[in-house]
């Protein structure tokens, strides 16, 4: 007589489970806990150095805020040495957003043409001196951008201001009444410059990496060139164009050299993008640190608190319109 028996067998764990295991398991090898080690300390001690700058600045802009007799965000004045002291950061901020806005709006239309021409348009033969051009650009010091801004390009732009006066003048906004082009406008022009490199370079990368599987399906549906750019190139790289920007923008808010060359300093803020004058956070502090005073450097480190906070906004701003947009980067393509 034939008995036949049925054995019930567990059906094996799917690969995404799996590889949830091991990921969750940790390391097991000698050399994968040594990375991992030497991984989470690396984050462990760049958490803590930017606690301890927070900390550092936090402290010694307490010590000048508490004698301050004027308001620290609305004071159209810088006078650390009066009795009693008086300072306030209105003119360095509008100078730093204006300034970098102006460079951002300029380079970043700029910057992915170029990109988008290296990774998509040229020939290979020449891509390659293209790009290799743009990164000797990014190598160049800031001081080398400064000397040649304030010697070469700021006394040639009074054909432009002349013309933006025509133009526009107007609107009051690039309303341009003569003398030296030393002003927001100008330094704006310079840091658009100094971040061209990076932002090309950083989008140049992410638009090699698009899928090419996209770009033969949109080219085999009769798609353009420009078509397949816009329809598969572009949402692709948005992502790391965002995060491009935000990294040139990290630049052109601490430009500290090349802006201290070019701008004639004042604490006014005047209608017009093209009147000398104006001031940014990176350019006070460097012109007036080595002749301050132990509380007007406490005074200083205030500024440049709030220029660590702007600076880390604008990387979580960043953050966020990354996040939201997931379906647009690499990893997700």
């Amino acid at each position: 007589m034939d008995i036949s028996t049925k054995t019930a067998t567990a059906p094996p764990p799917p690969p995404a489970t799996t590889e949830k295991k091991r990921a969750t398991s940790g390391a097991t090898r000698p050399g994968d806990r040594i990375f991992l080690g030497l991984s989470r300390g690396s984050g462990i001690v760049l958490l803590v150095i930017m606690a301890a700058i927070a900390a550092f600045l936090t402290y010694r802009a307490a010590l000048a805020l508490s004698d301050n007799t004027g308001n620290f965000l609305t004071t159209f004045e810088w006078d650390a040495t009066a009795v009693p002291p008086k300072f306030g950061i209105a003119v360095l901020a509008f100078g730093t957003v204006v300034s970098s806005i102006i460079a951002l709006v300029i380079a970043v239309p700029v910057a992915v043409g170029i990109a988008l021409f290296i990774s998509h348009y040229a020939p290979r033969k020449l891509a390659s001196p293209i790009a290799y051009v743009i990164d000797l650009l990014a190598a160049v010091p800031s001081i080398v951008y400064g000397l040649w801004g304030a010697i070469v390009v700021a006394p040639n732009l009074t054909g432009l201001y002349s013309w933006l006066d025509t133009t526009l003048g107007w609107t009051g906004v690039f309303e341009y009444q003569g003398g030296a082009p030393r002003s927001l406008m100008t330094v704006g022009i310079l840091l658009a410059i100094m971040i061209l490199p990076i932002i090309t370079n950083v989008s140049r990368e992410v638009f090699l990496q698009a899928p090419k599987m996209h770009e033969e399906a949109a080219l085999a549906l009769g798609a353009t060139r420009w078509e397949v750019i816009r329809m598969s190139v572009l949402p692709f790289g948005r992502s790391g164009i965002i995060s491009a920007s935000m990294l040139g923008l990290g630049r052109a808010l601490g430009e500290t050299i090349a802006v201290a060359t070019v701008l004639s300093p004042n604490f006014l803020i005047g209608a017009s993008l093209l009147d000398p004058g104006g001031g940014t956070f990176a350019q006070n502090i460097a012109s007036k640190f080595n002749e301050a005073s132990e509380y007007g450097r406490d005074a200083l480190i205030a500024s440049g608190l709030v220029l660590f906070l702007i600076t880390l906004l604008v990387n979580g701003a960043a953050r966020m319109i990354i996040a939201r947009r997931k379906e647009y980067s690499g990893a997700n393509a």
